[in-house]
């Protein structure tokens, strides 16, 4: 059983299938995926749903049961085969974790995920009668403690529907990491270690404007305003490559610290190829066969990870996107409001916002020292 590439007839249809290892694709599986595909869920998206349910049926496989034969009980399995499974990913790989004789363990996080696709999964074949039982295989409950939460996110109308958090009754639990910012010294070794115009813009975009590694590959020339001293943040699903935007909003990122865009206007008029047709602003130089191509994601991380290790700097967390966690927690550290940093990020949900509020609060900092200044000193003399 494998996850093949497909190229789709028209809108709507995913890019990718699961088929048996006859070749024959899973007629469910293929169902929701188009299902996904039509309601313009991200390809990335649907070809991660796609691999998780690889997983479960690989499962199901393995014990001789279809997809109806699916229960409460087996979910519990699937958890435990789950949790003893290595990963196969290139960048999985490369992560910290769990090593057993076969590689590195599945996380708790990407397991949850695998049920959540799993249990969404379901929800569509009892929706549309392919499943028999009355409820979903792997339950959900509300989530009281969440529901008592004082900074939970609420509608801000009267009139809304109330949002009542729900939680997965079979989970594994996690622990709520903290981001991890680069330091100046590592951000500026690395820096050092690039040669081209156009990796140093990288760079320096993620690094002082927050951008996401698909947003900064995703700009256009017409998005950059050097008089006003801001970049346009499009939502665009046309690259080449498959670079996209995570929001669906647009938005506008002044950078006005006066290093990323006078790299970005060397990069333009002395390295980008003049001959190009495209659009997009970062493509591949170089005399090569694919000079004027758009830079792709796999690309981005390649020539990170290859200067990460120059500088003998290279860290399991140390990733292009650490960039936009570096300059999020030093906005947080300068002041920076938690609605206007939403904005700037491009948050959807403002609990994204206050992982990095959480990590610099200024408030429980202040406490401490006014504690510290009223605590009675000891007499050390004795």
């Amino acid at each position: 059983m494998r996850v093949v590439k497909c190229e789709p007839e028209r809108l709507g249809e995913p890019a990718v299938m699961l088929v048996e290892d006859s070749g024959v694709p899973v007629s469910e599986v293929s169902a929701f995926l188009s299902s996904l595909a039509v309601r313009d869920f991200s390809p990335n998206t649907v070809r991660a749903y796609a691999y998780d349910l690889m997983k479960l049926l690989q499962f199901l496989d393995e014990r001789g049961e279809p997809v109806s034969g699916f229960s409460p009980m087996l979910a519990t399995e699937f958890l435990a085969w789950l949790r003893v499974q290595s990963s196969a990913g290139r960048a999985q790989r490369s992560q910290l974790g769990l090593v057993s004789g076969d590689g590195r363990r599945l996380s708790a996080r990407t397991c949850n995920r695998v049920l959540a696709a799993v249990s969404s999964f379901y929800e569509f074949l009892i929706s549309c009668g392919g499943y028999s039982q009355v409820e979903n295989p792997i339950l959900r409950e509300a989530d009281q403690a969440s529901a008592r939460v004082l900074g939970r996110y609420r509608p801000p109308l009267l009139t809304s529907a109330d949002q009542r958090p729900v939680r997965r009754v079979l989970r594994v639990r996690t622990v709520d990491t903290l981001p991890r910012p680069v330091p100046d010294e590592t951000y500026l070794v690395l820096l050092g270690q690039l040669d081209k115009l156009r990796d140093r813009a990288l760079l320096e975009l993620m690094h002082e404007g927050g951008l996401r590694p698909g947003e900064v590959l995703g700009l256009h020339l017409e998005d950059i305003s050097y008089g006003r001293k801001r970049v346009t943040v499009c939502h665009r699903d046309d690259h080449p490559q498959g670079a996209r935007q995570k929001s669906r909003r647009d938005r506008v990122v002044d950078l006005l610290e006066d290093r990323a865009l006078p790299t970005l206007n060397r990069y333009v008029l002395l390295e980008r190829p003049p001959e190009a047709q495209t659009p997009l602003l970062f493509l591949i130089g170089g005399r090569g066969a694919r000079r004027d191509h758009a830079l792709s994601y796999d690309g981005l991380v390649r020539l990170f990870q290859r200067a990460a290790t120059r500088a003998g700097v290279r860290e399991p967390w140390l990733t292009p996107h650490s960039l936009r966690h570096t300059h999020a927690t030093r906005m947080a550290e300068l002041g920076m409001r938690e609605l206007t940093l939403m904005r700037r990020l491009g948050h959807a949900h403002p609990g994204s916002t206050k992982v990095y509020v959480r990590l610099t609060d200024h408030q429980v900092r202040d406490d401490y020292r006014t504690a510290l200044e009223q605590a009675p000193q000891p007499d050390m003399a004795r």
